[in-house]
């Protein structure tokens, strides 16, 4: 039993074989948060609480001047109520008062997990649900806690309920709250931008209040909905790290807060910056999941326990445990210069490499002959291919390859039918002309009727063509925030349009469950746990240059599973930043994801070809790897003239090293990696050096790497168990 109460200590213990997560109901009525990390024995804890009268603040009612919120650890703390810190909930009530008390009211044992209202989830068994009661305003906040026996994981939400005869609102609804004792933690988080997405950023905490956020619409290049709390001395492999992501796919924000107490609160979920949410009578919200996890051995176990959470309890279980598409898109071998005759030599050139799925991009709808037009006329163009898609879907099908399809549903081009039609479907504010970004705008997603026509036209192309794969993608974020349909409730739009793309994702994913989808926001702009419950694997970035991609999927690695990054393999020099780096190592890099190819294929020469073939191959002895195996992050590219992965599948009899040094120095001292993961006392055959040696020399002595004498070199060791 993950979940344990004990009645006479009044004592919460959510517990895996690793962790503990501990809290008690305070004399008070509040939940007073006791203890997260390693594993402890039940025991009373109460004597941890330390009460002191700080000054200049307030108590609770009725109670001693020590006794205040401030100084409690509180498991949800709200507005206005003697906390001044960081609160997890804020109302509005129809009196002009702000302030809520919340006090336990009962609790109740699940066996498994109920799915959220309208949002994704992670599959999960046994959850403690707690109910806190505001008597005065009849507000019920149902606190739920996901606990796994097997994994240091506790997923957590919370319901809100008005069960009064008057309106309210939310003006904050965060999905967790946690308190530290101690404010001895470095901060890491994701920050990035269009074609840099998610390079690994260490901070110290200081006094104040650390945020990483996304005001943006979506979860954002920019910043990542992700956070790992960690101590000063934490490396890839020792020392407590805390791990937290929202499965949400929208404006978020995560808070880190160190106050006067030297404590530190971690808080996040839906931003409330421009958020607010009308509850009417009998009205529910619904805040998104977060994932917290917990590691005594570093940033590595932490992303292990991501990536296994992820694989097996949120991506689409119809794909997560089979191969993946290999690709060929003919986005950057074409662009919109495209004909039926030019695409199918595309699929002639690669038959026989072992490329399984063409991939036919942004350009064959509308009149779409550049990027400024025919976003949201979703039928074929039939002045570039007179024919239509099918002669291109049999002919690929007759090679033996899958067809897939480039749609960008969630947008329009003020040149298109659709706009002409339907302007006001446009978000966009009353009386200014709207801003745009790639010359396009966004559909309102918030009203049913918009949702209603992307599910209509977006299925009519699926029902009446042999598609086998989409690629869905989102080229702008959001501006001029308002919707007529919703009025003074604007501040509602942007989850309000989440929902909306969620009820289109489950509509169309869900019927067509054969069709591969994969997520793209002009890359890797919305890389999300809620998208990969749809997509089981997102483009990672526009940015597919083999030295910028280490670093972008090295962060992405730190809760994201290799298996829902796909990578390609791109034409030299690189299109987005002009750098050429050897054939070779752009297939390493790209093998450490779902493999494919974006270049032109009927450019190449025979040899060229048949080293695809090659890479091809290469992959698929290692997929199992990529799609199932345990990453180690062994040297990082930010901060080293060296970049290492490893992945070794969970028996360890089974490994692959891949080894990349940017810059070629001229007589430099000798490079080792030092593997990780293996047997200590098996013997394994390195193929590349011809090496057989104990699991525990390879780790401890390492591997002396043969860097070629030029920049962006790679190296890649097999490594298996012989006895």
């Amino acid at each position: 039993m993950a979940i344990f109460f004990d009645e006479a200590l009044k004592t919460f213990y959510l517990e895996s074989k690793d962790t503990s997560y501990v809290f008690r109901i305070n004399e008070n009525g509040f939940l007073n948060h006791l203890y997260y990390g390693k594993r402890i024995a039940r025991e009373d804890l109460t004597y941890s609480v330390y009460l002191v009268d700080r000054g200049h603040g307030s108590n609770i009612a009725g109670r001693p001047r020590y006794e205040s919120l401030n100084v409690y650890m509180n498991e949800c703390p709200t507005y206005g109520r003697s906390d001044y810190r960081e609160s997890m909930l804020a109302f509005f009530f129809e009196n002009g008062s702000r302030v809520s008390d919340l006090v336990y009211k009962n609790h109740r044992i699940l066996d498994k997990k109920p799915e959220l209202c309208g949002m994704p989830s992670v599959k999960g068994g046994e959850t403690l649900v707690i109910e806190l009661w505001d008597s005065l305003n009849s507000v019920s906040v149902e606190l739920f806690y996901t606990v796994f026996e097997e994994l240091p994981v506790i997923l957590r939400h919370a319901e809100i309920k008005n069960l009064g005869s008057v309106a309210l609102t939310l003006d904050r609804a965060y999905s967790f709250a946690v308190d530290m004792p101690d404010a001895n933690w470095d901060v890491l988080a994701l920050p990035g931008a269009h074609l840099r997405e998610r390079f690994a950023e260490r901070s110290p905490l200081s006094h104040g209040i650390f945020t990483v956020d996304s005001k943006r619409g979506v979860s954002s290049g920019q910043m990542n909905p992700f956070l790992a709390v960690l101590r000063k001395n934490a490396t890839e492999e020792s020392g407590e790290v805390y791990g937290y992501n929202l499965v949400y796919s929208g404006d978020f924000a995560f808070k880190a807060q160190v106050e006067q107490n030297d404590e530190l609160r971690v808080v996040g979920g839906i931003n409330d910056h421009d958020f607010a949410w009308e509850l009417l009578p009998g009205d529910m919200f619904t805040t998104p999941e977060a994932v917290m996890v917990y590691s005594d051995a570093g940033l590595g176990k932490m992303s292990r326990t991501f990536h296994d959470l992820y694989r097996e309890n949120l991506v689409n279980p119809r794909f997560v445990k089979k191969s993946h598409p290999i690709v060929i898109n003919n986005w950057e071998a074409t662009y919109f210069n495209f004909d039926t005759e030019k695409l199918c030599a595309i699929i002639d050139s690669v038959e026989g490499t072992g490329i399984d799925t063409f991939v036919l991009d942004d350009g064959w709808f509308g009149k779409r002959l550049n990027d400024r037009a025919g976003l949201g006329d979703w039928f074929v163009n039939m002045e570039k291919l007179p024919h239509g898609l099918t002669p291109i879907i049999e002919h690929a099908h007759k090679k033996g390859m899958k067809f897939g399809l480039w749609f960008e549903p969630e947008m329009v081009n003020a040149n298109s039918d659709l706009y002409r039609a339907h302007p006001d479907w446009a978000i966009h504010a009353p009386g200014l002309e709207p801003c745009t970004g790639r010359d396009q705008l966004i559909l309102d997603l918030s009203r049913d009727e918009v949702c209603d026509y992307i599910i209509k036209v977006v299925s009519d192309i699926l029902k009446n063509n042999a598609i086998d794969y989409v690629k869905w993608d989102m080229n702008r974020t959001m501006t001029d925030n308002h919707s007529a349909s919703l009025g003074k409730r604007g501040k509602e739009l942007h989850h309000r349009y989440v929902l909306g793309f969620y009820k289109i994702c489950e509509a169309l994913i869900n019927g067509f469950p054969h069709v591969f989808f994969e997520g793209c926001a002009s890359g890797g702009c919305r890389f999300d746990p809620a998208m990969l419950y749809y997509f089981p694997q997102i483009w990672t970035s526009d940015d597919s240059d083999a030295y910028l991609r280490t670093a972008i999927q090295y962060g992405t690695s730190m809760c994201y599973p290799l298996s829902t990054h796909s990578c390609h393999v791109s034409a030299v020099p690189n299109h987005q930043c002009g750098r050429v780096t050897p054939y070779a190592s752009r297939a390493s890099i790209a093998h450490l994801g779902a493999t494919g190819y974006e270049l032109d294929t009927t450019k190449m020469d025979p040899d060229e070809l048949a080293e695809i073939k090659a890479q091809v191959d290469d992959y698929k002895e290692i997929e199992d790897l990529v799609l199932f195996g345990d990453l180690y992050r062994l040297n990082d590219p930010q901060k080293e003239n060296l970049f290492a992965e490893q992945l070794v599948s969970k028996d360890r009899s089974k490994a692959l090293v891949t080894v990349m040094r940017p810059l070629a120095i001229p007589n430099a001292a000798a490079i080792r990696v030092y593997p990780r993961g293996l047997d200590d006392d098996a013997t394994y055959f390195v193929r590349e050096g011809n090496l057989t040696k104990k699991g525990s020399t390879l780790m401890n002595l390492g591997i002396i790497v043969p860097f070629a004498p030029r920049d962006f070199s790679t190296v890649t060791y097999h490594i298996k168990k012989v006895d």
